[in-house]
């Protein structure tokens, strides 16, 4: 079982934080994923939500704030006050603390809400900079932007879906890509067989129980995303 490390080691760590994901990077698993968005001066940034409020002392939309603004914000003190001071990082920041493992880097492109032109472009050229073009895949819930990076680039893709979907593979296929991040729910239906049959790679979010990542095994799902990737190695080292 594959697994990926969800916003860095995000149950032991502030989610998307630098400190989250040299945890990650520390650990022998097989990737991590990235949340990615821009700021209103067009820097991708590495936020999971569209709003500030959750996980720092600022308000308002991410895309309504520069980098610089971005950068005064506390982005640690949430979840402990021993991550006080802790900032938001760019994707450039973050895919250095990677530049000398093996891990896969999967960017999930946060525009389900907001469309953010040109993010993936600047993705792309970012990773491009870094020499890691080969490590990417892209993935999101807006899969209009999966169809653009299965039409126009090779960069691996993948569909996130919510929802319990019926012919899922079938549909994945019509965007381009044959990769499906699904909800742990929807991984104990019909259509997530019926992919894995038809050769869909299926990975499954967020799967934080050792029981149900045990379940997802021997249905022959390809791999798990994980808030604790650490307590998953116990069971899949």
């Amino acid at each position: 079982m594959r697994i990926y490390a969800n916003r860095g080691s995000s149950g032991t760590y502030p989610e998307n934080t630098l400190a989250a994901f040299r945890a990650a990077a520390e650990l022998p698993i097989t990737g991590v994923v990235i949340n990615v968005q821009l700021s209103k001066d067009g820097k991708v940034v590495v936020f999971h939500d569209e709003r500030l409020e959750r996980t720092t002392n600022g308000t308002g939309y991410v895309k309504d704030k520069t980098l610089e603004e971005l950068k005064e914000l506390d982005c640690g003190s949430w979840f402990s006050s021993e991550w006080q001071g802790e900032e938001i990082p760019t994707l450039d920041e973050v895919l250095e603390v990677f530049e000398e493992t093996d891990h896969r880097l999967n960017i999930e492109l946060r525009t389900d809400l907001f469309p953010h032109e040109k993010l993936v472009d600047k993705v792309i050229a970012v990773a491009e900079k870094r020499g890691m073009m080969d490590r990417l895949i892209l993935s999101s819930f807006n899969h209009e932007d999966i169809q653009k990076v299965c039409r126009e680039t090779s960069v691996e893709a993948a569909i996130i879906t919510l929802q319990v979907l019926v012919d899922v593979y079938d549909y994945a296929r019509v965007i381009g890509t044959n990769r499906i991040h699904m909800s742990l729910p929807s991984a104990f239906r019909k259509t997530a067989t019926d992919a894995l049959r038809k050769g869909a790679i299926v990975y499954v979010y967020t799967v934080n129980d050792l029981q149900y990542a045990d379940e997802l095994q021997h249905i022959g799902i390809h791999g798990i995303i994980t808030n604790y990737p650490e307590i998953m190695l116990t069971k899949f080292p």
